[in-house]
């Protein structure tokens, strides 16, 4: 059997960070700074940021205008939809996601930071810690992302003061005491002018410890990986039918945690029975073991009755199949969300028909106290109860981010209305 620790080293090759923060604190920037001092751009792209900076008379290289891509987020200097950015080092491989600042697009950065293993909130040094600080804040740790970096930026237009550091740190330590962030780490930084990102400042050599690259490319996130309860959502029943592959019979789909080898007995959910695991089959060939987030396609020692939706689980620690749970919603919508509302509930690989029961509170991002509430708006976050047509195989977001997540659908418009976290199934 493969070493789990070894393979736990293997999944922490790629990290996964969202930014977010409020409007004009400098997410674009930061993202655009880390892509030209890793030499991540190409000099075509960095020539029209220059060529785009001088037409619109910024005065200085406008770095944001790497990851602004809608054009009206050029005209208004602002991030609207999801960026994602791609760079890396010799250590590490990063995917960025840039998500909107405005309240209104909350959707989108709850979109962006979903899949995050780590959530970069970007604090203006000059206006201190703002409503949209603390929701973003919220959300990563609703979220469970497990490592919280706060930047608190443009240092250079306070002159590199210490104390506005400390008092910003001072703030958010004493909110972020009251969620469930594991790690939590504060830099002082310039987008603008990349001190502390890339490399250490000389303007702050008051502070002592690692740039925020530096920090990214040695934090550790195998351990958030769950490595030990085997969760395989069967995505697809792969039969080729073809002469050279006549009786094949494989079930294709994303490991959504545990390792698994070859030999290990797995359960299938619903029906209950009982197998081990044959063979582990890629496109370039057999594997010796799978762990999350690898797709690949599972061949087993016996026939058995398997369809999409499906989950092979190991015999132990098994998820709960449920037709009625709570959940944390965060409301997507215009139309508000109300107690008897009828939408189409998607997790893993299963989708049904779904009932909200009750809305039990909604919360306040800035006391984080929860309000009663008959309804939930656009960009709000609360507790519901659910009841679906058919079983869910479900475990709680805080024990699994893949098994414990879902989203709603509207079925008229087939647009996603709300992305929700599994609290407990009833």
């Amino acid at each position: 059997m493969s070493n789990p620790y070894w393979i736990a080293k293997r999944t922490s090759e790629l990290l996964r960070i969202a930014t977010a923060g409020s409007v004009d604190d400098g997410k674009s920037t930061l993202i655009g700074r880390l892509l030209h001092d890793t030499k991540s751009i190409f000099e075509d792209q960095m020539e029209h940021v220059v060529q785009t900076s001088e037409r619109r008379g910024d005065g200085y290289v406008n770095l944001a205008l790497l990851t602004d891509g809608l054009r009206a987020e050029r005209e208004q200097g602002i991030t609207i939809d999801v960026a994602y950015r791609y760079f890396a080092t010799p250590r590490r491989k990063f995917i960025v996601a840039d998500t909107p600042g405005h309240e209104q697009y909350t959707r989108n950065m709850v979109t962006g930071a979903s899949t995050a293993d780590v959530s970069i909130v970007l604090v203006d040094a000059r206006k201190g810690v703002s409503e949209q600080t603390r929701r973003h804040a919220y959300i990563a740790s609703l979220l469970r992302i497990p490592h919280l970096v706060v930047c608190v930026n443009k240092m250079d237009l306070v002159n590199y003061d210490e104390n506005v550091f400390y008092e910003i740190l001072e703030q958010m330590t004493d909110w972020m005491a009251r969620l469930q962030v594991p790690d939590i780490t504060f830099i002082p930084i310039s987008a603008l002018n990349g001190d502390n990102v890339v490399d250490r400042s000389d303007r702050m050599q008051w502070y002592g410890a690692a740039p925020l690259l530096y920090h990214l490319e040695h934090v550790v996130i195998a351990p958030d990986r769950n490595l030990q309860d085997i969760r395989f959502p069967v995505q697809w029943v792969i039969r080729p039918m073809s002469d050279e592959h006549h009786d094949y019979r494989g079930y294709g789909g994303q490991v959504a945690g545990g390792v698994l080898t070859p030999g290990a007995e797995v359960v299938v959910l619903p029906n209950g029975r009982s197998t081990t695991i044959a063979a582990i089959d890629t496109f370039s060939g057999v594997l010796d073991s799978a762990f999350p987030t690898m797709s690949v396609a599972l061949r087993l020692a016996d026939e058995i009755d398997i369809s999409r939706g499906d989950m092979i689980v190991s015999p132990e620690d098994q998820p709960v199949a449920s037709r009625e749970l709570d959940a944390m919603l965060c409301w997507m919508s215009e139309e508000p969300l109300s107690p008897r509302s009828k939408y189409t509930i998607k997790h893993t690989t299963r989708s049904a028909r779904a009932i909200v029961e009750q809305i039990e509170y909604k919360v306040d991002i800035n006391t984080l106290e929860h309000e009663p509430a008959g309804q939930l708006g656009l960009n709000e976050i609360g507790r519901i109860q659910l009841r679906c047509s058919t079983p869910l195989i479900l475990d709680p977001y805080a024990r699994n981010r893949s098994t414990g997540s879902f989203i709603l659908i509207d079925e008229s418009t087939n647009d996603t209305v709300a992305a929700g976290m599994v609290l407990n199934a009833r």
